[in-house]
């Protein structure tokens, strides 16, 4: 995810969010927005393959993104990439000379995520974060994409302020961190009519953090919590800064 991104403010043509937003990859395939059909055959074939839908794997993670296309008018219900269609979606499993399953997922003939399952009864070894893992930041400008349009609420806001403070080590709240102005823009939405967005917060948030550092389980796991205790209804946002570390920890290694 080290591409530059951009979330279209108001009075901008909207752009869709393409597989270069969310996925390490190159080429065409890169610069196509991610449809309805591509994130359902890849939710099926992780279906047939894996007996479910990974939380957080490519399949949430591109239905995330279909979904903010299809709502913003910017793809069909109907519609499917044409990478896609011409080379496939697949999810395939193989073992390693470790004998630990390989499960490597592709789109269009690239690899969108792979992690390893280590043997039955065996103890979890500690993975390895490639150098180009995807880091809290990263997550957090993801998020700016695919539900920058929701109003900061304290669910967000605590999510934030626990993200921040898995990135810098700190317990406290940073002045003029991210978790600092996501508290402002909860006291402001409740009293101005002109909302704070979470794009307003998180855009280019991996220049705005002090420290940053690849999500892992045990970050995602933290920030799912507060955010989901935060929440009136107990649940996370669809496409929200929870869901978007437990994608970024999914694609960072597979501990789930």
């Amino acid at each position: 995810m080290s591409q530059e991104q951009h979330r279209p403010q108001q009075g901008d043509q909207l752009e869709p969010i393409k597989y270069g937003d969310v996925f390490n990859v190159s080429g065409e395939l890169a610069s196509k927005p991610v449809a309805p059909r591509d994130a359902a055959t890849m939710q099926a074939a992780e279906n047939l393959v894996l007996g479910e839908t990974q939380r957080g794997g490519p399949a949430a993670v591109m239905q995330s993104a279909a979904t903010y296309n299809e709502r913003a008018g910017l793809v069909g219900h109907r519609d499917a990439t044409d990478a896609t269609s011409e080379d496939g979606v697949t999810v395939s499993e193989s073992i390693n000379l470790d004998g630990n399953k390989v499960i490597t997922e592709r789109v269009a003939g690239q690899v969108v995520g792979q992690y390893v399952e280590p043997p039955p009864g065996a103890s979890p070894a500690a993975v390895v974060l490639e150098h180009d893992a995807i880091t809290i930041g990263e997550a957090f400008e993801a998020t700016a994409l695919s539900a920058g349009d929701k109003s900061v609420d304290q669910s967000d806001a605590a999510a934030i302020q626990a993200a921040e403070m898995r990135a810098t080590g700190c317990s406290e709240i940073s002045p003029g961190g991210l978790a600092a102005i996501a508290q402002y823009a909860v006291s402001a939405n409740t009293r101005e009519a002109e909302k704070t967005k979470l794009a307003d917060v998180l855009e280019d948030a991996t220049q705005k953090m002090g420290c940053d550092k690849p999500v892992t389980r045990e970050d995602a796991k933290a920030i799912i919590g507060a955010e989901i205790r935060n929440n009136p209804n107990m649940s996370t946002t669809p496409g929200g800064i929870a869901e978007s570390m437990a994608a970024a920890a999914r694609l960072n290694q597979n501990l789930y």
